[in-house]
C-alpha cells in the first residue's frame, strides 16, 4: 500500500486533464466518457448488484490463483468482505459501464470474473457478448448468481485456471478485454502476449490497478513500449491500451 500512495502522488504530479490532450481520438474519450458527470438510469443497477452482495451472509472457501490478497489472511471469505475490499468499487463499475457505452464493442473477455461487479459494468450495456474468465469455482458460482438475480444474461463464464482457459480465446478477435485476473508483473505480461493475436486495429485494453506494486507497474511500462500499441491512457486504477495503427504513439496520464 505504501508504493501505491507514493505512486499516486508522483502520478498527480505529471497527469493532466482534457486540456493536455491534443489528439481528437484521446480527447474524445476523455470528455465524453471518462468525464461524462452525466447520471445513467443503469447506474442505480450497478449499484443494487454491489449491494445486494455487500448484505449476504454467504460465506465461501476461495482458491486463489492470483498474486493474494493485502486484506485477506484465510482462504474462508465472507462474500460482503470480498465485495467490499476485494470488488470493483462502484466508482470503477461505472467508468466501466461509460466505456462499454461508449465504444459499444460487440465481443469482451474478462480475466477475473470474482463475484462479477465489473462483469456487471461491462454486460449492462447490452452492446455484446461478455466471455469471463474466473479460477475459483466458488467465487463464479456466487456471481452467476449475482447476475442472473440482475437479469443480466450475455455473459458465459469459464472456470478453470488461465493457462487453460486462455487457450480456449486465442483463435477469437475481441473488441475489449479487461485484465483483472492476477496482480503480478509475470502473469500480466504473459497474458499480454499471448492475447495478441486476438488484437485488431481498434482493439481496446483495459489493465486494472496498474500501480497495485512495483512490478505491475513494471509491466505496465513494458505494455506501453510494446511496437503494437500506439496509445495508452492512464488514469491510476485503470490503464487504457489502444492498437489503432493511424494513431501517433502517445501516451497520456489523466486525472479523474
Amino acid at each position: 500500500m505504501w508504493y501505491t500512495a507514493k505512486a499516486y502522488l508522483k502520478f498527480l504530479r505529471k497527469a493532466t486533464n482534457q486540456h493536455g490532450v491534443h489528439s481528437p481520438f484521446v480527447y474524445a474519450f476523455v470528455t465524453r466518457c471518462l468525464y461524462d458527470r452525466k447520471s445513467k438510469d443503469d447506474y442505480q443497477k450497478l449499484k443494487q448488484y454491489r449491494q445486494d452482495l455487500l448484505n449476504t451472509s454467504e460465506v465461501i472457501e476461495v482458491t486463489d490463483f492470483g498474486a493474494g490478497s493485502r486484506v485477506f489472511k484465510s482462504n474462508t471469505r465472507a462474500v460482503k468482505d470480498i465485495a467490499k475490499h476485494a470488488g470493483a468499487t462502484l466508482k470503477r463499475m461505472k467508468l466501466l459501464y461509460r466505456m462499454v457505452s461508449y465504444f459499444k464493442p460487440k465481443t469482451i473477455l474478462e480475466l477475473g470474473t470474482s463475484l462479477g461487479l465489473a462483469t456487471s459494468a461491462l454486460a449492462l450495456p447490452k452492446t455484446g457478448k461478455v466471455t469471463s474468465l474466473e479460477g475459483c469455482p466458488q467465487t463464479a458460482d456466487v456471481a452467476r448468481q449475482a447476475l442472473n438475480t440482475a437479469g443480466i444474461n450475455t455473459v458465459e463464464i469459464l472456470i478453470g485456471d488461465f493457462s487453460e482457459t486462455l487457450k480456449q480465446q486465442k483463435n477469437r478477435n475481441f473488441d475489449l478485454i479487461y485484465f483483472d485476473g492476477n496482480h503480478s508483473k509475470e502473469a500480466t505480461l504473459a497474458y499480454f502476449e499471448e492475447l495478441l493475436v486476438t488484437v485488431h486495429n481498434d482493439s481496446i485494453w483495459v489493465f486494472d490497478d496498474i500501480y497495485w506494486s512495483e512490478g505491475m507497474t513494471e509491466a505496465w511500462e513494458r505494455i506501453k513500449q510494446h511496437p503494437k500499441v500506439r496509445v495508452t491512457v492512464d488514469c491510476f486504477w485503470l490503464g487504457f491500451v489502444f492498437f489503432r495503427a493511424e494513431q501517433a504513439e502517445e501516451h497520456f496520464k489523466i486525472r479523474l
